[in-house]
């Protein structure tokens, strides 16, 4: 028996709506998409979802006292509640840079928190 999921793509500014047909939990067919990242993340949004994920962090003895990060990768959807929980809590030390691992291995997905602004010591 098929399975038909409608989705709005978020692979570039289009937003396509895309309608992914599913047998037995396998894509057979994917239409709607006007470039072949819509095909890619109507595949991976239906079999393997994954989001970038972007908090803040403390900054101890810095210019601002937060940080703003990412993580480095995708990490699965059903894990984007344990990565901010594990945030919660995290101080790191100024100076921090554009790029610097925060927290390796961030609720044990592997990926790393990195940070995306430049935080100095303060004077």
């Amino acid at each position: 028996m098929s399975e038909i999921r409608d989705l709005t793509c978020i692979g570039c500014p289009l937003g396509c709506s895309i309608q992914v047909t599913l047998e037995n939990k396998e894509v057979k067919e994917v239409r709607g998409n006007t470039c072949p990242r819509g095909d890619a993340y109507a595949r991976k949004e239906v079999t393997n979802p994954t989001r970038i994920v972007t908090s803040t962090v403390r900054v101890s003895g810095g210019k601002s006292i937060m940080v703003s990060c990412k993580t480095a990768e995708d990490v699965p959807k059903n894990k984007i509640f344990d990565v901010t929980a594990a945030l919660k809590d995290i101080t790191v030390n100024a100076p921090v840079h554009i790029g610097d691992i925060l927290v390796p291995d961030v609720a044990h997905t592997g990926v790393s928190i990195i940070a995306t602004k430049n935080v100095e010591k303060a004077d």
